[in-house]
């Protein structure tokens, strides 16, 4: 089952977080959410299978 982790203001921050994540051997996906218009400037869900979460977690936190 997949969980979300964070919620990015917009693309370029997930995609970064994204590459952040699979660098550390962890799968993630992308959601965009809200009006389908905003396209790359909208929030996006970041989510991982549910045994990753505290992993993703930690290095989502550590890279702030």
């Amino acid at each position: 089952m997949w969980t979300v982790v964070y919620i990015a203001p917009n693309r370029m921050i997930a995609d970064m977080l994204k590459e952040l994540l699979e660098n550390e051997g962890i799968v993630a996906m992308l959601r965009p959410i809200g009006a389908p218009h905003l396209g790359a400037s909208g929030s996006v869900e970041m989510l991982v299978p549910e045994s990753e979460v505290e992993e993703a977690h930690e290095i989502i936190a550590s890279s702030y």
